[in-house]
């Protein structure tokens, strides 16, 4: 037995690199929550979470996890408890920022799944905009404001970190939400300031994401009129998905020298370096964003069975995700080939440690070159399977946010909502009934489609 000890440690190794990519929502899950979504099942996608929680997110993903749970409370109309999750997350998130910002290009976002998951910028200030979200629907327009204002502190802050070149620098919907809700506070150049950043976020966006900018245009109102906002929450989300590319060796190499990885510092891959392993491919895995199909593209509000107007695109949550993930993929595959080169090299070392054992086997040259092979080809083949890109995300997201605003005369209405596919065809659609319209004052409706 003590021949095949060092084969033994070789695998052992091997499964420290498997037990490194683990550890992060699976792509089924995230399919089981946008189903449960799709069905507007909202205490089953609750429980399913709460199940879940140790399983399949763990204590390394808390962030999501209060993410999706928070979500999922605000479509059930639970909006004490989701501000209550969100507010979890958003302390975690707190807590994992650091001055980082500036370098990596983002909000810090790890992109080894064994780290804990800090969120993406977009998913930071979204956080807050769902927040400020549940105190409009309790009824609480203070509160409301103070998640306003913490949402523009951190733009603001990350548009100074970033520099106006990122990708995901504003967020224009939050800006235009706050405009909304300082002026239902009579805070009028709070509104106005509000207003304009988010009219500059948007022309941002036209070019950036392809979303149009946004006009609500209405006549001039002489009358006591109020205001229904609808806000439309349309489809899902953007899955992560790990895509593996092969480098050869004496590319790899430079780049892990030069990127000052800390892992590099070992003395075991200090001498791995000095023997050099030329002419082999290193397995390098990195994220890509997927889109599940959607059917419902748009939405039309109709006011006591009369159409008044159609929802307009606020946020391609689909459009942001992929372009800031877009934006830093250089710096995301240099870091994955230095992480895959450590890996090589640590199995190189294993399996050559392991060869001097064969070499004292029983049993002649074809058993000592086969459990050479075998160990080699263990230590290589775990190492290049274990390379997992960091695919974690806010899962319950939409992939749109849409609104319509409609001036309606005080008093109870019914406003229904059309879904409609991208060929204008009615998909589904249901009824707010006996809305109170008060005048020169908004009322906020929302709803989620998924299918």
């Amino acid at each position: 037995m003590r021949y095949l000890q060092p084969v033994v440690y070789t695998v052992l190794a091997a499964a420290a690199f498997v037990a490194s990519g683990c550890g992060s929502p699976s792509s089924v899950s995230k399919r089981t929550v946008n189903g449960f979504l799709a069905q507007r099942q909202y205490a089953q996608a609750e429980d399913y979470l709460d199940k879940g929680k140790e399983t399949e997110y763990g204590k390394r993903n808390m962030v999501l996890y209060y993410l999706d749970k928070g979500l999922v409370q605000h479509h059930a109309g639970k909006f004490k408890e989701s501000d209550a999750s969100l507010d979890l997350a958003e302390q975690r998130m707190d807590a994992l920022y650091t001055t980082s910002v500036s370098k990596a290009g983002a909000m810090l976002v790890i992109n080894d799944a064994t780290m804990d998951y800090a969120g993406e910028p977009f998913e930071r200030a979204l956080t807050n905009v769902f927040r400020a979200l549940n105190y409009v629907f309790l009824k609480k327009p203070d509160e409301a404001l103070v998640e306003s204002r913490k949402v523009e502190r951190f733009l603001t802050e990350l548009g100074d970190k970033v520099g106006s070149k990122a990708a995901y620098k504003d967020d224009a919907f939050a800006r235009y939400l706050d405009a909304l809700l300082y002026a239902d506070a009579g805070k009028k150049d709070d509104a106005r300031i509000s207003y304009q950043a988010a009219q500059t976020a948007y022309a941002d966006y036209a070019t950036a994401y392809g979303t149009p900018v946004p006009h609500f245009e209405f006549p001039t109102d002489k009358k006591k009129r109020g205001e229904v906002v609808f806000i439309h929450y349309n489809g899902i989300a953007p899955r992560k998905i790990t895509k593996t590319f092969q480098i050869a060796w004496n590319q790899a190499l430079p780049l892990m020298q030069k990127s000052g990885d800390a892992e590099a510092d070992d003395a075991r891959v200090k001498n791995a370096l000095t023997a050099g392993f030329m002419g082999s491919a290193v397995t390098v895995a990195f994220p890509a964003y997927t889109q599940d199909p959607y059917t419902i593209t748009s939405s039309e509000i109709l006011v006591d069975n009369l159409p008044v107007a159609s929802t307009v695109l606020m946020e391609d949550v689909s459009s942001i995700a992929a372009k800031t993930l877009e934006a830093r993929m250089g710096a995301i595959k240099t870091r994955a080939i230095v992480r895959a080169t450590v890996k090589y090299i640590l199995a190189e070392t294993a399996s050559k440690a392991a060869a001097k054992g064969c070499d004292q086997m029983p049993g002649g040259y074809f058993a000592v070159q086969a459990c050479k092979m075998a160990s080699r080809g263990i230590a290589h083949g775990v190492a290049a399977a274990s390379e997992y890109a960091d695919t974690r995300g806010w899962a319950a997201l939409p992939a749109q946010i849409r609104m319509a605003r409609v001036k309606l005369e005080p008093g109870s209405h019914d406003v229904s909502i059309h879904y409609k596919n991208s060929a204008g065809v009615m998909i589904s659609s249901e009824t707010f009934s006996g809305v109170l319209i008060a005048a020169h004052q908004r009322t906020y409706l929302s709803a989620r489609t998924a299918q």
